[in-house]
C-alpha cells in the first residue's frame, strides 16, 4: 500500500487561507491533507505503522472521530484518530489553537457576565462558527487556566539567562463595577543556548518599585539567578527594582528610550549636528570610544543654552546607557534596546484590542498568557538570537 508523507507548516496554511474564496474541491484538498498529517503524527506517537508489529509500540488505535475545525473559510469537518488509552491529541487542535481557544473563552465570558455588545457577540459567532454557551465556556476556561499557570510558574533552576529584557504595558480590565488600568509586567531572558525565552509575565495594579520587587521575587521564587545585563527603560521604580534584586548586575538603560528623552529637551529647528553626533555615540565600540566623544560633544555644546537641558540628562544617563559595551561586540546591536520586546507588546496587543476591556483580572491573565505562551513556542525557541561567538 502507498504511503503519502507530507510535510505540512501549519503557519503557512493558515496564512494562505486567510481571506481566500476556496471552492469545495480544494477545501476537500485541505481536509485530506490535514486529515493525513494527523495519521501520520498518531503512527508517530505509537511508534507504530498500521498493522506493524513492533515491541516499541505504546499504544493501538482506535478508530476516528468527527470533528469541526473552524478556518477563515468557514467549518470544515475532520476525520482526527484516536488511541486505546485515550492520551493521544493532534497539535492541530492543540498546539494552533491555545490563543484563539483563549480569546474565544474571553469574549464569551463577556457576554456571560453581560459587559458585551452586540458587535462583541458577533465576533464571538464569527470566531466559533456558531452560538456558544456558557458551559462551551467553562469547559475551555478549565482547561486552559491550568495550561497556562503552570506555564507562567514553570521552574527556571539549573537554567542560566545571562541577558534579561524587561517592559511593561497597560490594558484595561473590568473591577467592582469600574473600568480601571492594569500593568502587565513582562520578562524575556536570553538563554545559553543564545535563544530568547519569556520567563515571566505579571498583572498588577500600575508599575511601581514594588510591583517590580515583586515580580523579580517570584521569577528568583522560582529559580532564576541574578544576570549579566538587565535591559530596560529607565521607569524609576523599576530601576530601583533591578538594582535591589539582582545583586552584581548590571543595568543597560534603552538606548532608544534614552535618545528620545534626550532630544525631547532640543529645540526642533538647528540641532540636526549635535543629534546626528549623540546617535554616534552608541556607534562606538568600547565605553572608552564613547567617554570621549561625549567630551567632545561637551565642550563643542558648553555654553550654549539651548543645549543646556540635552546635555545635562545625556551626562547623567551616559553610563547606564553604555554598559552593554562591555559585552562582545556582535552582541552590541542586540542588548542596547528593548526594541526585541516591541514585536511581542504589538502580538498582545493585536489579541488584547480585540477584547478592549477584559471582564476581570483572571480572563486577561488566561488570554495574555496563551499569547505569550504560543509566541514563546512558534517564534523566540525556534532561533538563536545572539551570534556565535
Amino acid at each position: 500500500m502507498t504511503q503519502f508523507n507530507f510535510n505540512v507548516d501549519m503557519d503557512v496554511i493558515k496564512e494562505e487561507l486567510i481571506g481566500s474564496n476556496l471552492n469545495a474541491t480544494i477545501k476537500s484538498s485541505i481536509i485530506l491533507i490535514l486529515n493525513q498529517m494527523m495519521e501520520q503524527e498518531r503512527d508517530e506517537y505509537l511508534k507504530s505503522s498500521s498493522y506493524e508489529r513492533t515491541g516499541d509500540r505504546v499504544d493501538y488505535r482506535n478508530g476516528y472521530y468527527e470533528r469541526d475545525y473552524m478556518l477563515s473559510i468557514g467549518k470544515i469537518t475532520l476525520k482526527v484518530p484516536r488511541s486505546r488509552n485515550g492520551k493521544f491529541s493532534p497539535s492541530l487542535f492543540e498546539r494552533y489553537q491555545r490563543t484563539d481557544q483563549a480569546l474565544i473563552a474571553t469574549m464569551v465570558e463577556m457576554v456571560v457576565q453581560g459587559v458585551s455588545t452586540r458587535k462583541v457577540t458577533q465576533a464571538v459567532v464569527k470566531l466559533c462558527g456558531e452560538n456558544v454557551s456558557k458551559s462551551f465556556v467553562s469547559s475551555l476556561t478549565e482547561r486552559l487556566d491550568p495550561f497556562v499557570k503552570e506555564w507562567s510558574s514553570r521552574s527556571l533552576v539549573g537554567k542560566e539567562y545571562p541577558y534579561i529584557y524587561t517592559d511593561a504595558l497597560y490594558i484595561k480590565v473590568r473591577e467592582y463595577q469600574k473600568v480601571v488600568s492594569k500593568a502587565v509586567y513582562i520578562a524575556v531572558g536570553v538563554n545559553e543556548d543564545h535563544k530568547r525565552e519569556i520567563i515571566g509575565f505579571h498583572i498588577t495594579h500600575d508599575e511601581t518599585k514594588a510591583g517590580w520587587e515583586s515580580f523579580f521575587e517570584s521569577l528568583q521564587s522560582r529559580g532564576l539567578l541574578s544576570p549579566k545585563l538587565v535591559i530596560s527603560d529607565a521607569h524609576k521604580g523599576l530601576k530601583a527594582a533591578i538594582h535591589e534584586a539582582f545583586t552584581g548586575s548590571s543595568w543597560q538603560r534603552c538606548t532608544v528610550h534614552f535618545k528620545r528623552n534626550i532630544f525631547s529637551a532640543l529645540p526642533k529647528k538647528e540641532t540636526e549636528t549635535f543629534r546626528s553626533l549623540v546617535k554616534d555615540i552608541f556607534t562606538r565600540q568600547t565605553q572608552k570610544e564613547a567617554r570621549a566623544l561625549y567630551q567632545e560633544i561637551a565642550s563643542n555644546y558648553e555654553g550654549q543654552k539651548k543645549y543646556e537641558n540635552a546635555l545635562n540628562k545625556l551626562e547623567e544617563g551616559l553610563e547606564d546607557a553604555i554598559q552593554y559595551m562591555s559585552e562582545q561586540k556582535s552582541y552590541h546591536p542586540l542588548l542596547r534596546s528593548t526594541n526585541n520586546l516591541e514585536r511581542l507588546n504589538s502580538e498582545v496587543r493585536r489579541r488584547e484590542g480585540v477584547i478592549r476591556i477584559f471582564p476581570n483580572q483572571q480572563s486577561a491573565f488566561r488570554l495574555i498568557g496563551a499569547v505569550l505562551k504560543d509566541y514563546d513556542e512558534l517564534r523566540l525557541c525556534k532561533r538563536k538570537y545572539l551570534p556565535e561567538t
